[in-house]
């Protein structure tokens, strides 16, 4: 049965160096394969059934194997990969090896191809050794970092023993736990004494908790027995028909339970369902009574929407003195209305103060219409603005024939501001009743 090939660069390399093994040996009529030494035939073996081709390509086989082990010496000795001790070791061993081996090759020529290799140690051990210290001083700087990160658990675990979240400290002392599980491990004292701090760190803070907890449900039971209080009132007040005093008490009883803070869980829960139960029979009650009265402030609400329409009618205003007349009356049929619901109301009001707004705008407008002493200033003003423009033309005019322009600017400007003023108050003056 034939072995398989090892694929390996070494292999090529060695063979590249010492020639074809195949020339190096022959095979016997009776099937005996011979290795060609300065020495020397010398018989290897056999390989029975096979042709002689494939006995003698399987002791050749047998040299570069070998051969790729020589090579790839040569090489880990040359890149500093390898204890110059153990390069020694594996020359030795090799020696044997070549002396001992039954393959085809030229023994001779791997024979001193290995003997190269000594002299490549003892080149390369400074190099080496340079790895070798390099490869410490790494060794060191991990060590540095790794207690540098086991000192920082510590320390983050040592800053949080006074801490009083509980939760976000508890979890958080559970994260440095697992971190420190993931450290490497240091040298035993320096592990067992950063442990030990570490260790004190998390068992003040779980004994701070644990006496915060037992205070807790001290003042939990103190919580309970004014809630009890509170929920015994409530339950009398169920069935109150004082709506509007109950109602405020209610309030007050749901500030006070409120203000009492967390007693336990399941506890807490039972007395605000019963709290609760007596509150809403009371307020299911009122809500029935609210129910009466919505019947009749849906009635006054449809008054209203009928009302307002009229209201509104009055607009656009033609006279004043009749929309206000009218206006009047409507306005007491509106607050013989009763109760109506607030938020619609509302929007009533605003319709009603709107039409109200501008029934008193059209009352004022005619008032200073028919004001006599009014549209006596705005006359005055319309005199004095033309009296303005004329002086200042005329002073333009006799700028200009004097020739001086500056001046005859300057009066051309006053006199077309004033023009535009004159423009308004002849608008206002227009505006009043002849």
């Amino acid at each position: 049965m034939s072995e398989p090939v090892v694929e390996n660069p070494a292999t090529t390399a060695a063979s590249a160096l010492i020639g074809d093994p195949a020339q190096f040996g022959r095979v016997g009529d009776d099937g005996t394969v011979y290795v060609i030494t300065p020495e020397g035939e010398k018989a290897v073996g056999s390989y029975p059934g096979k042709s002689a081709e494939e006995a003698l390509a399987y002791f050749v086989r047998k040299f570069e194997a070998l051969a790729s082990e020589v090579a790839l010496l040569a090489a880990r000795v040359r890149s500093g990969a390898m204890v110059p001790s153990d390069a020694g070791v594996a020359v030795n061993r090799l020696r044997h090896q070549i002396k001992e081996l039954n393959g085809v090759g030229d023994l001779a020529a791997l024979a001193s191809s290995l003997e190269q290799i000594p002299p490549l140690i003892e080149n390369n051990r400074g190099a080496y050794e340079a790895k070798k210290a390099v490869e410490n001083a790494a060794k060191e700087e991990r060590h540095r970092e790794i207690v540098a990160q086991k000192e920082k658990i510590v320390e983050e675990a040592e800053s949080l023993a006074l801490s009083e979240s509980w939760k976000t400290t508890g979890d958080r002392l559970k994260v440095l736990l697992e971190e420190w599980k993931a450290a490497p491990r240091l040298e035993k004292k320096t592990d067992a004494d950063l442990w030990k701090r570490f260790s004190a760190s998390r068992n003040k803070f779980d004994k701070r908790r644990r006496t915060h907890f037992a205070a807790l449900d001290a003042a939990q039971e103190k919580v309970s027995n004014a809630k009890i209080e509170l929920v015994n009132e409530a339950e009398k007040l169920a069935t109150s028909t004082e709506w509007v005093a109950t109602a405020r008490r209610f309030k007050t009883l749901m500030d006070l339970w409120k203000a009492t803070g967390r007693g336990k869980k399941g506890e807490d829960a039972k007395l605000w369902s019963r709290f609760k139960a007596a509150q809403d029979q009371f307020f299911a009650s009122k809500n029935a009574d609210l129910e009466k009265r919505d019947v009749l402030m849906n009635t006054n609400l449809a008054k209203r929407e009928a009302l307002i329409v009229e209201i509104e009618a009055l607009i656009p205003i033609t006279n004043p003195d009749q929309a206000n007349k009218a206006f009047r009356e409507l306005a007491r049929q509106w607050d013989r209305i009763g109760m109506t619901q607030r938020d619609k109301k509302a929007a009533f009001e605003a319709r009603f103060t709107a039409v109200e707004t501008q029934i008193k705008s059209a009352e004022e407008i005619r008032s200073r219409k028919v004001d006599p002493v009014a549209r006596s200033r705005a006359a005055e003003v319309v005199k004095q603005l033309s009296d303005a423009v004329e002086t200042y033309e005329k002073q333009a005019a006799k700028a200009k024939a004097l020739g001086n322009a500056k001046k005859a600017a300057e009066a051309e400007e006053s006199a077309a501001a004033r023009r535009l003023w004159l423009a308004d108050a002849q608008k206002a003056l227009a505006e009043f009743a002849v």
